[in-house]
């Protein structure tokens, strides 16, 4: 399966000044399998997924997909954003660097339309073409060679190479061109629905003049017929007018958006940056909200987590009801070992999350399971089921669960989530071996037996570790 890259230029200067992923739709090829497989560095986190998700969902709506449709946050620092199957993947690059909600906004509504226009399909059939045609014009010039060299005319034999490499080419050419069209469709199909929502698209306008400038700087010369998307000044250039003509063109990100956008950034800033980069990046609002809790995760991660935990209440005198602030007081009083303490957070942070993200029981089982009590470790199983039961594709949770099963004496449903961690984790091979000893100590016909018979019997589990 091919995978729609929403920026990409072939070009080594643009790469080192603008940290523009360089992935196009045929180099990211195979991406559900990379992600499968663990090549792909996902990132898991309730806070930016709920942001995420609240930003995609009225473009989701307004280009007519299914709720399946899914958003997988990827640990990389370039701002690119790409879609697979029914995935959209964004890199922290981009979340990172896109200063408004309204900038990554206009990044899911073009991998939208991506996805609402059937562009991979088609994109495989064009594939298809370019390689038969590729095939054709090798079997001609082919034919020719050994025809000049039959007829001993050298003239005849380098034509016949000439038509082999010039087919090849044409091929490639027309694919290039081919994709350069579904960007531009997928960039107007973003305005479509940014407009339909009531939300400007000065974001998507922001951005290419951004990657634009960086170019400029980098004295990078780009050939528009050798890459496989147009040239951020063609962007500007199609989408300007009718951006402008938006009644909505002017419209800001409501003020508490903003504040969740920052507090996403300095979150992201601190965990891949280090230390320094909240105060870099808040270097205008110092005192700001967005900034304390960049300082606070700072405290945590670099410093003494005993330090953090006044930071980490003096954020929640000011949002008490913010469960992302208990769900971080729980990180630190577990690195303190006080998990007992931490579950008492993490409960809370269960009990006000509106959107039930699987992370967040999860993260309380493993406190629970800290505790390591009898009663403890049922409630760790119980907590571990409520999140997996959200977020099925936990690889992480399923080997909390293996833990708490395992001190509770249950080796059967031990083993099965240890299969279930492997399975998700792309472990194919391990996943039935595992599941395989699981089925052994189950009844036949029980639930976990058929689970570990759909493990062991999944196609997945042919394909290599």
């Amino acid at each position: 399966m091919q995978a729609l890259s929403l920026y990409s230029l072939v070009s080594k200067a643009a790469r080192s000044v603008a940290a523009i992923s360089l992935a196009t739709a045929i180099a990211v090829s195979a991406s559900v399998d990379a992600f499968a497989q663990g090549r792909v560095s996902v990132v898991r986190d309730a806070e930016i997924e709920a942001l995420v998700r609240d930003y995609a969902r009225p473009i989701f709506k307004a280009a007519g997909l299914r709720p399946g449709v899914s958003i997988i946050l990827v640990n990389d620092r370039s701002f690119n954003a790409f879609v697979a199957g029914q995935r959209m993947f964004i890199n922290t690059g981009a979340l990172l660097q896109a200063e408004t909600p309204n900038e990554i906004i206009g990044v899911i509504a073009h991998e939208a339309g991506h996805i609402a226009g059937g562009h991979q399909e088609r994109l495989r059939e064009q594939l298809a073409r370019a390689q038969t045609m590729a095939i054709v014009a090798g079997l001609l010039g082919a034919g020719a060679i050994v025809a000049g060299a039959a007829t001993k005319s050298g003239e005849l034999a380098q034509a016949g190479g000439g038509i082999a490499m010039g087919g090849g080419e044409m091929a490639r050419r027309g694919l290039l061109g081919y994709q350069r069209t579904e960007e531009t469709t997928a960039d107007r199909s973003a305005i479509t629905y940014l407009a339909a929502t009531g939300q400007s698209a000065k974001g998507m306008l922001t951005t290419f003049e951004r990657f634009q400038s960086a170019l400029s700087l980098s004295g990078a010369r780009v050939d528009p017929y050798q890459i496989s998307h147009p040239t951020p000044r063609d962007r500007i250039s199609n989408l300007e007018q009718l951006a402008k003509n938006s009644p909505y063109y002017d419209r800001k990100d409501p003020p508490a958006l903003q504040l969740r956008h920052d507090m996403m950034r300095a979150k992201i800033a601190v965990f891949t940056e280090g230390q320094g980069a909240v105060s870099r990046l808040f270097r205008k609002e110092p005192t700001g909200l967005a900034a304390q809790y960049g300082n606070a995760m700072a405290t945590y991660l670099y410093g003494n987590a005993r330090a953090a935990l006044p930071k980490i209440d003096a954020l929640l005198k000011q949002q008490p009801k913010n469960p992302y602030f208990h769900e971080l007081r729980g990180d630190a009083l577990m690195k303190t070992n006080q998990p007992a303490k931490a579950a008492e957070s993490y409960a809370r942070a269960v009990q006000l999350d509106q959107v039930k993200s699987g992370v967040l029981p999860i993260s309380y089982g493993q406190a629970l399971l800290a505790i390591g009590t009898p009663d403890s470790l049922k409630k760790a199983v119980t907590q571990i089921r409520t999140g997996l039961d959200r977020d099925r594709e936990n690889a992480t949770g399923y080997r909390y669960l293996a833990q708490a099963y395992g001190q509770l004496g249950d080796i059967a449903e031990a083993e099965l989530a240890t299969a279930e961690g492997h399975y998700y984790s792309g472990a194919y091979r391990d996943a039935k071996i595992f599941a395989a000893r699981a089925q052994q100590k189950f009844k036949r016909g029980t639930p976990g037996w058929i689970r570990a018979q759909d493990i062991i019997n999944s196609r997945q589990g042919t394909k290599k570790k």
